[in-house]
C-alpha cells in the first residue's frame, strides 16, 4: 500500500505542476480534498530535497495576492535562479526581518548582494540583518516609476487642454505612449509620431525618457552619475513636474542605482519580473483556493525539477 500511495502522490503531483486541481481530481476520480493534500505532499518531498537554500544573491519583491492591499514578499536566489521564501502578511519591514531570521545569522553574513526594488521597508531590514550585502535597485522597478511619471504628464496635458481637437492626440493613447517603440506596430508609431508632434511638452517628455535608459549602459558609477546630472540638467525650465519628482526619488536612492554599474554586481534582473509572472499563472490556476500554505508551496517548488 505505501508504494501505491508514493505512486498516487507522484502522478497527482506532477499532473497539479500544469493543471489544477479540480481537473486533476476528476480524470483520477479523487475528492478535491484528496488531491490537494496529495499534491502538498509531493511538493513537500520536492523541498525536502532541494537542502537548505545558502544564497549569495537574493532578489526581493512583492506580490499582492488579494484585493485590499494584501501583500506576499518573495525572496529569490538568483544565482539558483528559484524561489527561497514565500511569506507575510505584508511587505513591512518586520515582514521581511522574518525571512532574515529563518535565513539566520550565519546564512545572512553569505548574502553578498540584495536586488530589490525602492521601497524603505526592504532597504531597512536587509541593512540590519545582512549589513554585508550590498543593495542594488532593480531597473525595471525604476523605469516603471518612470513611466508612472511620464503617464502623469499625459494626464496632465489631456486635462489642460481644453478643445476636442487638440485633445483627439492624446485621448486613447496610454499605451501607445508608455510602451517600447520597437514594440508598436506600424500603426501604433503613426499614431505616436502624430501625438509628439501636436504636444510639445509630451515630445519632451517621451525624449527624456527614451534617453534615461542609456543610464544602465556605463560601466562605472562616475560615468553613469555624470550622465544622470546632465540628465537632470535637461529638465530645467521644462515644467515637467513629475519628472523632477522621479529626479529626486533618484538621487535619494543614488547608490544602490549607481551600484548596476560595478562589473561584479551584474545579475540577471529578470527572473523576479518573471517569478511574479509565474505566481499570478499559479493564483488563476488556484482560483478559489484560500490556503496560504499550499499558495507558498506552490511557488516554492514552481522552478523545482519534477520528482
Amino acid at each position: 500500500m505505501p508504494a501505491v500511495r508514493h505512486q498516487l502522490v507522484r502522478e497527482v503531483g506532477r499532473r497539479c505542476r500544469e493543471a489544477s486541481i479540480k481537473h486533476v481530481a476528476r480524470e483520477l476520480h479523487l475528492d478535491w480534498h484528496t488531491g490537494k493534500e496529495l499534491d502538498k505532499e509531493y511538493m513537500r518531498e520536492q523541498l525536502s530535497r532541494t537542502g537548505t537554500p545558502q544564497p549569495k544573491v537574493i532578489g526581493v519583491d512583492e506580490v499582492s495576492i488579494r484585493k485590499g492591499q494584501q501583500y506576499r514578499i518573495v525572496v529569490g536566489d538568483l544565482v539558483r535562479r528559484r524561489p527561497i521564501w514565500f511569506d507575510g502578511p505584508d511587505r513591512s519591514h518586520a515582514s521581511l526581518a522574518r525571512f532574515y531570521e529563518w535565513l539566520g545569522p550565519q546564512r545572512c553574513a553569505r548574502v553578498e548582494l540584495a536586488v530589490m526594488d525602492m521601497w524603505k521597508a526592504f532597504a531597512s531590514a536587509t541593512a540590519e540583518y545582512a549589513p554585508g550585502a550590498a543593495i542594488l535597485y532593480d531597473k525595471f522597478h525604476v523605469i516603471q516609476h518612470l513611466n508612472e511619471a511620464l503617464d502623469e504628464v499625459r494626464r496632465k496635458e489631456y486635462a489642460r487642454l481644453t478643445s476636442d481637437a487638440e485633445r483627439r492626440f492624446i485621448k486613447g493613447q496610454r499605451y501607445t505612449l508608455l510602451s517600447r517603440r520597437a514594440n508598436l506596430s506600424h500603426r501604433g508609431r503613426q499614431a505616436l509620431k502624430l501625438l509628439l508632434k501636436a504636444n510639445r511638452r509630451l515630445n519632451t517628455a517621451c525624449l527624456l525618457k527614451e534617453s534615461f535608459g542609456q543610464l544602465w549602459s556605463y560601466r562605472t558609477e562616475g560615468w553613469a552619475w555624470r550622465f544622470f546630472t546632465g540628465w537632470r540638467e535637461a529638465l530645467k525650465w521644462q515644467r515637467l513636474k513629475p519628472f523632477e519628482k522621479f529626479a529626486q526619488m533618484i538621487e535619494r536612492h543614488r547608490d544602490g542605482i549607481a551600484a548596476y554599474c560595478r562589473s561584479e554586481r551584474k545579475v540577471s534582473l529578470g527572473f523576479m519580473e518573471g517569478m511574479n509572472n509565474k505566481i499570478r499563472v499559479i493564483q488563476r490556476r488556484a482560483y478559489g483556493v484560500r490556503d496560504d500554505n499550499y499558495l507558498r508551496l506552490k511557488v516554492l517548488t514552481s522552478t523545482l525539477p519534477r520528482l
